[in-house]
């Protein structure tokens, strides 16, 4: 067990990414700089960290998340009464969750988010794990060839791709054709560079990648279909088994994550913020 600053306890979850952090109400946070940086470096070395019970309302949440950056607006999701910059995710009997597959999130975008917050609101009473996988680690796995290969490339992400399966709901492109119109497709760089840490991580994901710019569709599907598998080798993951007023923190440059879908019918609620980043470079 390592302590931070006297308060933070800090447990690694796995070798490779992940972390367990306790010892501080997170509401304390709120305007405490000192603690606030310790958290965020942390994250920037961890990847992603977990905190048990902590109950923080939508509004206690919105502040928390802002003393790590500018919140955004995803086109797709409600938003918590008063609390504009926290998003509702949720699954219902009704109204069940379509999202299963890796991804980091919103990389549609021109600028995707640096960091997500994910707060456990209702959580099934077994099933909906999720999984994060570290992008970094696995880039560091690739042989140098390889690595060689990949770098200077780009590759498309489209809005229209992840979200095929709402697209192709009744009334489906009328609600989203908003967000279709702001979000046309973007090309990022399949190998980016953190700009916080300097370390590179594979940057394609099979929920928005569609294609690598350079490359034959042949040449490109071979190539994505490689990567993405790699990406989610098991020893560079971790999984969380969920329960309520937990909250996960993680970094969107580095990582990927996937939902299980594995509780239906049950009743599943999150409140979410993603936080402004960078274009990738």
């Amino acid at each position: 067990m390592v302590l931070v600053g006297k308060q933070l306890q800090v447990k690694k979850a796995t070798a490779a990414i992940g972390a367990y952090v306790s010892g501080v109400p997170l509401e304390r946070l709120v305007g405490d700089e000192d603690l606030g940086s310790a958290l965020r470096e942390l994250l920037l070395e961890h990847q992603v960290l977990f905190l048990r019970d902590q109950p923080l309302s939508a509004n206690q949440f919105q502040a928390l998340a802002r003393g790590f950056g500018k919140a955004l607006h995803h086109p797709a999701y409600p938003v918590a009464p008063g609390a504009d910059d926290v998003h509702i995710l949720e699954s219902t009997p009704e109204a069940p969750s379509k999202i299963e597959m890796w991804h980091s999130d919103m990389t549609f975008s021109a600028t995707p988010p640096s960091f997500t917050l994910l707060h456990g609101q209702i959580i099934p009473e077994y099933g909906g794990d999720t999984l994060w996988a570290s992008a970094v680690e696995a880039y560091e796995a690739l042989s140098a060839p390889f690595k060689r290969l990949l770098e200077g490339l780009s590759a498309e992400h489209d809005f229209r791709h992840g979200f095929r399966e709402s697209l192709a709901e009744p009334g489906g492109v009328e609600r989203l054709a908003p967000a279709i119109a702001a979000n046309p497709p973007v090309r990022h760089p399949v190998i980016r560079i953190h700009p916080e840490t300097g370390r590179k991580a594979i940057y394609v994901n099979p929920l928005f990648t569609t294609r690598i710019v350079e490359m034959t569709a042949a040449e490109s599907r071979q190539v994505l279909d490689l990567l993405f598998e790699h990406l989610v080798t098991d020893e560079f993951t971790v999984r969380l088994n969920w329960a309520p007023l937990t909250l996960v923190m993680w970094d969107n440059r580095s990582t990927q994550h996937r939902p299980i879908n594995d509780y239906f019918p049950q009743h599943r609620k999150h409140h979410r913020v993603t936080l402004a980043g960078e274009r990738p470079q």
